[in-house]
């Protein structure tokens, strides 16, 4: 797919005297699993309510699927779905109106597709929402998104409230889902650890900008630990290094150098996209 999903221009976001979104330019492909993280207070849920139409943005450009979101048609917005946070629902509607509910609001519904997921899960139709668990609660709202056939399904903390079990059938049936058809997922997580085995790419957000995007595969390609003799000299040269840690007697470099020759006395070692990330929201913003 050459279209995509999201792509933002210097885009800001003010809040009164506040920023919560600063000089965002961001091209997001099509067809994969982004994965956008960052502290509380980084600016994501701006981000995905941006992406979404929810706002609008102070300064700056935002296109979804290859339309400014500002003049989208309804019939663009029906192919982006959205998930929030506290995964809304109506507490005393059953699973079915909830679904009934879902196709009369939207251009576009596979009520179908919805009753058989939630079928395969075992959530009875009859069923009042506000009397799930949590985790059965989220799976009825992915189950609601998922139906209206979106091409960009954007998520906000989607596992945050879920316990490791809840967690993991979700991300399950999301992977699931991504596999069945061509949609792209966009969603925050607070989950660093499961992010490398269902994303694709990842955007790092801290104090409302970007820090870090890319695809994940190349980014720790090009990202590696140095470990070598504590030094105050820089033996990486010609590499960006983008966090030093020292000890007593080691100095051990995260640097990013697409795997430049290491300087002797030196050992490479690949990083872990846990620590790549921590290492990029521990960074300055202005250095980053």
């Amino acid at each position: 797919m050459t279209e995509l999903a999201l792509r933002t221009e210097g885009v800001g976001k003010q809040y009164r005297k506040s920023w919560a979104l600063r000089d965002c330019t961001l091209a997001l492909p099509a067809g994969g699993v982004i994965a956008l993280v960052g502290p509380n207070g980084a600016g994501k849920t701006t981000l995905l309510r941006l992406a979404v139409g929810l706002l609008a943005p102070t300064t700056g450009m935002v296109e979804v699927l290859g339309h400014d979101v500002t003049a989208s048609t309804p019939h663009t917005l029906s192919r982006v779905g959205f998930l929030a946070q506290d995964h809304p629902l109506y507490k005393r509607f059953t699973v079915a109106e909830m679904l009934r509910f879902g196709r009369a609001c939207n251009l576009r519904f596979d009520k179908d597709l919805a009753e058989r997921r939630l079928a395969k899960l075992g959530i009875p139709l009859d069923r009042r929402t506000g009397t799930l668990s949590g985790g059965q609660q989220a799976q009825v709202a992915l189950a609601l998104a998922l139906a209206k056939r979106p091409d960009l399904l954007v998520l906000d903390e989607p596992v945050a409230s879920l316990d490791p079990l809840a967690r993991h059938e979700f991300l399950q049936t999301l992977m699931g889902a991504v596999a069945e058809g061509d949609v792209t997922v966009l969603f925050s997580s607070h989950v660093v650890h499961e992010l490398e085995r269902v994303c694709d790419h990842l955007i790092v957000l801290n104090n409302g900008r970007v820090t870090l995007a890319g695809d994940i595969d190349t980014l720790l390609a090009e990202h590696r630990l140095l470990m070598g003799p504590r030094t105050s000299a820089d033996p990486a040269q010609g590499s960006s290094v983008v966090e030093t840690v020292h000890s007593d007697r080691h100095t051990t470099l995260l640097v990013r150098d697409g795997g430049l020759p290491t300087a002797p006395g030196w050992q490479a070692h690949p990083v872990a996209l846990e620590d790549l990330v921590l290492a990029y929201l521990r960074r300055p913003v202005e250095a980053a």
